[in-house]
């Protein structure tokens, strides 16, 4: 128990719980982890960022909605497209090398507005 706020942090039944709602984190109600519908437009963000990587670079698409079917999905499309491996990662997704070029294309094909 965390002495100064009187609830559990953890729990040997299901491990690792919320701060926030106090369930089990693989299972969290919190309206921050809730499931977004996709909005009509979306527009999404490109960078490259190569720090901590061993100096490998990876292309990250950002601002997407937090949908995780609709994320699975487009990473799947896109390392589909690009012949290259890819993650999802804190509601961006990450695609090895410097795809920028060919991501503004696909991503402009799937009706999506891009920056960057």
């Amino acid at each position: 128990m965390d002495a100064s706020r009187g609830r559990p942090v953890y729990s040997t039944q299901a491990g690792r719980l919320c701060p926030t709602c106090g369930w089990p984190a693989d299972r969290c109600q919190c309206s921050s982890r809730r499931e977004e519908a996709v909005p009509a437009k979306v527009t999404a963000r490109l960078r490259l960022e190569s720090k901590g990587r061993g100096g490998k670079s990876v292309t990250v698409v950002d601002g997407l909605p937090r949908n995780p079917a609709f994320v699975e999905e487009l990473l799947r499309a896109l390392k589909r497209a690009l012949g290259t491996g890819g993650t999802v990662r804190e509601g961006a997704l990450e695609l090895q090398g410097d795809r920028r070029e060919a991501l503004r294309l696909l991503l402009a094909a799937r009706g999506l507005a891009v920056k960057g």
